[in-house]
């Protein structure tokens, strides 16, 4: 099974996300409590051609990512009230965990497959390391949790794999760094 530069192996889960009220304190929280960092920020996530729920959508989000081992966490704050896969889930059962990332080379043929067996795209959006995520869920909505399809492909690899690089040895350092 082929693995990707951060250690996990493609077609696995590679990501665990949060929604949080305050991407600042949540990277705060999780450095000094949990060990995980350092976070790299994206600030206004505005991707265009967001399609939620069949109808096209603007959600404008800050997200943040980083390693503990070699799993990526990511960390979404909402920026606006738009619907929102994000909206829905605070609506629904406030902030926390939001989804799990699987890592595909094919994001349309993995969620082709996972349609068959009864998921149902909720959100579709442009990534700026190119290509589409596609967020799925099972028919239960974010109760459970939605399954996000990362397009692996060399670009978001080697970024992700920087970050995962950053968290060896990290000695608290700079917690919050730039994206790019």
């Amino acid at each position: 099974m082929q693995q990707l530069g951060f250690g996990q192996p493609m077609g696995t889960i590679a990501q665990t996300a949060f929604i949080v009220p305050d991407l600042m304190a949540a990277i705060e929280r999780w450095t000094t409590d949990m060990r995980a960092g350092p976070f790299f920020v994206l600030p206004h996530l505005l991707a265009p051609g967001q399609i939620y729920r069949g109808h096209e959508s603007e959600a404008d989000v800050t997200l943040a990512m980083g390693f503990a081992g070699h799993m990526m966490i990511e960390l979404i704050q909402p920026l606006d009230t738009n619907p929102s896969v994000y909206r829905e889930t605070i609506r629904l059962r406030g902030h926390g965990f939001h989804h799990f990332g699987i890592a595909v080379k094919d994001v349309d043929a993995a969620s082709e497959s996972y349609r068959s067996r009864g998921y149902h795209e909720a959100y579709r959006a442009s990534v700026p390391t190119g290509g589409e995520v596609v967020y799925l869920d099972n028919g239960a909505g974010p109760a459970t949790g939605f399954l996000e399809l990362l397009p692996v492909n060399p670009e978001m690899d080697a970024t992700f794999t920087r970050f995962w690089k950053a968290s060896h040895d990290w000695d608290g350092s700079d917690p919050a760094r730039p994206f790019a």
